[in-house]
C-alpha cells in the first residue's frame, strides 16, 4: 500500500554537509604537532565517513585496537572540537533541497551517529539547520545506526508514523536502519563514497546529487509499493 510521505531525514556528514576539510585538518594537526609532516586534505577526505577511526588510521595507519588509539582519538576529538565549522559548508543543492521540502510541506531533520558533543554546535552553527525538526545523535539512545532506534526517535519527535518517513544517507549502515524503522531509504551517492556500489545497499532508490532527491520525492508513493532503485 502506498504511504503519504509526511518527513525527510537525513544523515550529517556525507549527506547534508561536507566536513572532511575539518575533520582532516584536525587529524594533520596531531601529525604536524608531533613533527611529522602534514598529509593534506586530500588525504583524508575518502575516509572522512569513518570519523577518528578513518582519521586516525590515514595520519598513522592506526587501527583501534592499537593502545595509542584512545588518547589520539580524544586528542583528535579535541583538535575537531576547536574548529568544527571553519571549513565545513553544505553540499551544494542541499540549502534549496531544505527550501523545497518546506514548500511541500514536508518536514525534515537529522539522525547522525555523531556524538552530540559535535552535532549540536555544528548544527547549530549553520544557518542551514535553523528549520530542522529534530537532532539526534549518536548518543542520544542506546543505540547507533545500523540499529533502528535513532531513526525511530526521530519519528517520535517530530510525531510522524516512521512508515510515513524518508530516510537519505551515504553509507550502507544508514540503509540499513531506515528499512530496519519501516522508512522509504535513498543512497546518497555523493560525498565520500569513492569506488562503492551503492545497489549492493538495497536502498529504494539513488541520488547523485542533493536536489535529485525532489525526483524521488515525487516517485515516493510508487517507491513504496515498488522498491527499486532509481539513480
Amino acid at each position: 500500500m502506498a504511504r503519504e510521505l509526511k518527513a525527510v531525514l537525513f544523515d550529517l556528514d556525507g549527506t547534508l554537509v561536507d566536513s572532511a576539510g575539518d575533520l582532516g585538518a584536525a587529524a594533520d594537526q596531531l601529525r604536524t604537532d608531533r613533527g611529522l609532516p602534514a598529509l593534506g586534505l586530500a588525504a583524508y577526505r575518502a575516509m572522512a565517513g569513518a570519523g577518528a577511526r578513518g582519521m586516525l588510521g590515514v595520519a598513522f595507519g592506526m587501527a583501534p585496537d592499537h593502545p595509542d588509539f584512545p588518547a589520539l582519538r580524544e586528542e583528535f576529538f579535541h583538535n575537531y572540537e576547536r574548529r568544527l565549522t571553519e571549513l565545513t559548508r553544505p553540499f551544494d543543492g542541499v540549502a534549496d533541497l531544505v527550501e523545497e521540502l518546506r514548500a511541500r510541506g514536508l518536514r525534515w531533520g537529522v539522525v547522525t551517529n555523531k556524538p552530540s558533543r559535535f552535532s549540536r554546535p555544528l548544527t547549530a552553527g549553520m544557518a542551514l539547520f535553523v528549520s530542522s525538526g529534530v537532532l539526534v545523535s549518536g548518543d542520544t539512545t542506546a543505540y547507533t545506526k545500523p540499529h533502528p532506534e535513532p531513526l525511530l526517535e526521530a519519528a517520535r519527535v517530530l510525531g510522524v508514523d516512521p512508515a510515513s518517513c524518508m530516510y537519505v544517507g551515504d553509507d550502507a549502515r544508514d540503509i540499513v536502519a531506515g528499512r530496519a524503522a519501516g522508512m522509504l531509504t535513498v543512497a546518497a551517492c555523493y560525498g565520500y563514497l569513492g569506488p562503492v556500489d551503492t545497489a549492493e545497499w538495497h536502498a529504494d532508490a539513488a541520488i547523485d546529487a542533493p536536489m535529485d532527491l525532489l525526483s524521488v520525492l515525487d516517485l515516493a508513493p510508487g517507491l513504496a509499493m515498488a522498491p527499486s532503485s532509481l539513480k
